[in-house]
């Protein structure tokens, strides 16, 4: 499993896609991009979607995803994403009570099970007491890194 810091834009792009049948239908998708403004993120799904895509390509939605960290699997049966949100816990030496602090990562798994195995490996060289908050899907079809 790599993992990846960076800034994250989800992005939401309709374009014609041809089916497995032969017709062409519009279509939504959501794709991630890692991109360090809205403007770059733009050019570099544009750039990504022109080798894919005949005729318009349309750019319905940019907005920064939440994400710290993207965690890519190595395993080619994983083709789905999960957005995992891990609740650190910590002492508040002052009040003495617990904070909790939520961080938002995104997983390359096959489903949920595999995804919570892979939260469980990432975070098993950690020290720090935490929570899985949530694992949710996502609509994300695919992510475009820099190189």
């Amino acid at each position: 499993m790599r993992s990846k810091t960076s800034t994250w834009f989800e992005t939401k792009v309709r374009y014609d896609k041809t089916m497995d049948d032969g017709r062409e239908k519009k279509v939504t998708e959501v794709f991630v991009v890692d991109a360090l403004s809205f403007t770059e993120a733009e050019t570099k799904i544009t750039e990504e979607l022109s080798a894919y895509t005949s005729g318009e390509t349309f750019i319905k939605a940019i907005t920064r995803a939440p994400y710290s960290e993207v965690l890519f699997s190595d395993d080619s049966k994983d083709d789905k994403w999960y957005r995992v949100k891990l609740a650190f816990i910590t002492l508040d030496e002052r009040t003495d009570k617990e904070k909790r602090t939520l961080v938002t990562y995104l997983f390359q798994a096959a489903n949920i099970d595999k995804a919570r195995s892979y939260i469980k490996e990432f975070m098993g060289n950690s020290m720090s007491d935490y929570d899985v908050a949530s694992i949710s899907e996502t609509q994300v079809l695919d992510i475009f890194e820099k190189e």
